[in-house]
């Protein structure tokens, strides 16, 4: 089939609306020389161009959009998933394929944790399966030469065409797919095309000629192989909604003020000379300031500085979005530097909405995860009967203050060996974060406990009564 210039470039109308944020999203995220490539600096009026680049080369960028993303992963995936394959467990090439899911080396997880973070900045992410159409005799055959399904993700900004269709069912499907998988030195992209009988590779180079097709080969299952995981559902489909739709402006806001914070700092040690055309002088140590001797005292040179008075102001400033950052984030009791009074409650409330967003993160990683084995199964001639779980709950507690609490009660010595015991472990669980040597510990603890050896002070029990004496 050939293909028109048009056809070939023409962009989902949702791809036109939302490209531009998520390029923003995606250097909010990286921060750094992207940031500054993003020209969020706002200039002044009447700043020349060497004045402007200067500040934007003094200004630095605290990012809280990647450091909040990071904290969500981190929770994620503290714990392993739990995948029961079910029918499926048995097809030989599985194993290779949850170490190595890419064929680039990365295991499943891995390829997971990724997509979620990529999720977490756009809004979604897709999950593309595939498996090379290569003639093999036997099964035995295909497993020897590593022929199997393999996943490749890609970001919103590189799916650039889609369509779903209803089903007699009322599902929606992917009938149409349009990924741009390489851009090379002149500008031409490559594209795959994605239909349910067929898939297309063309190339399309940055002039005005027609598009090569490359390659039409059979789509091998009949459907489109691609799994969107989402972060959180938004209204349009096929769009997710980014983590950092309000974070990246709040970040943007205090970036700016740490660029007034900076040009204070500047003027303020190094104070502007003001003089006239006839005086002879410059500023800074050792500086020498020749004036004719009927000079007019008003007409002295002097120093300009700025006061710094406003440096104050423009700190608290940036300490009241970063408040509201992590209020958006739910992310406040983990992210605080200082110690701050909260009562009991707010924390609980605090960290119950953090379980719920991270409960929701998991939810879809999960459907992801089984729609991707469905897919997987197909394409093996088999059957993905099993069930993948992630955590419900991710144990979100400010274990600082815990851990205060958890002395104070090792001190009571209450005398029960099962209280000491579960105290050991809590003390344990806010110090520890490795699964395998928590495990570990755990097992030592209930040892000692067996053994008789408590954590704490017991009173000596006499194996035999002690009889009154007669008096």
């Amino acid at each position: 089939m050939a293909y028109s210039r048009d056809e070939a470039l023409e962009l989902h109308k949702d791809y036109q609306e939302t490209v531009n944020n998520w390029q923003y999203y995606v250097r909010s995220y990286n921060g750094g020389y992207d940031y500054t490539l993003g020209q969020y600096l706002n200039r002044y009026n009447l700043e020349l161009d060497n004045e402007f680049n200067q500040r934007l080369a003094n200004t630095p960028c605290d990012n809280h959009c990647k450091n909040i993303i990071q904290i969500y992963s981190s929770f994620l995936f503290r714990v392993k998933a739990s995948r029961d394959f079910g029918g499926m467990q048995d097809e030989a090439s599985l194993e290779s394929f949850l170490k190595d899911a890419d064929l680039e080396g990365n295991s499943f997880t891995t390829v997971m944790k990724q997509a979620q973070n990529y999720a977490s900045i756009y809004g979604h992410c897709f999950l593309i399966l595939d498996k090379p159409a290569v003639q093999t005799n036997t099964k035995a055959e295909e497993l020897e030469q590593e022929i199997r399904p393999y996943v490749s993700m890609v970001t919103p900004e590189n799916v650039l065409d889609w369509n779903f269709e209803r089903q007699v069912n009322g599902k929606y499907e992917l009938n149409y797919l349009k990924i741009r998988e390489e851009v090379d030195k002149s500008g031409g992209s490559y594209m795959r095309l994605w239909f349910p009988d067929r898939v297309d590779t063309i190339y399309v180079e940055d002039i005005g000629t027609e598009p090569t097709l490359i390659d039409t080969a059979t789509n091998q299952i009949g459907k489109i192989p691609a799994v969107i995981l989402y972060n959180a559902k938004s209204h349009k489909r096929g769009i997710g909604q980014s983590d950092l739709v309000d974070i990246a402006d709040l970040q943007k806001a205090i970036y700016n003020e740490y660029s007034e914070i900076e040009q204070l700092i500047r003027l303020t040690n190094h104070p502007s000379l003001v003089k006239t055309n006839g005086v002879n002088a410059s500023a800074g140590a050792g500086a020498v300031i020749e004036m004719p001797d009927e000079m007019e005292p008003n007409l002295k040179p002097y120093l300009l500085q700025p006061s710094g008075q406003n440096l104050t102001a423009i700190m608290e400033s940036i300490t009241k979005k970063v408040e509201s950052i992590n209020r958006i984030a739910h992310t406040g009791a983990v992210r605080t530097t200082k110690q701050q009074v909260s009562s009991g409650i707010a924390l609980q409330t605090e960290f119950e909405l953090l379980n719920a967003r991270l409960s929701e993160k998991a939810d879809n990683l999960q459907l992801a995860e089984e729609q991707l084995f469905k897919l997987y199964a197909e394409f093996q001639n088999t059957t993905f009967d099993g069930e993948i779980n992630y955590p419900d709950s991710f144990n979100i507690r400010d274990y600082a203050s815990d851990l205060v609490y958890f002395q104070q009660a090792k001190s009571m010595n209450i005398g029960s060996p099962t209280f000491s015991k579960e105290v050991d472990k809590e003390i344990a669980r806010a110090v520890v974060d490795d699964d395998e040597k928590l495990s570990q510990i755990f097992d030592e603890i209930d040892s000692k406990a067996e053994t008789g050896q408590f954590t704490q002070d017991e009173p000596a029990q006499e194996d035999e009564e002690v009889e009154e004496e007669e008096v």
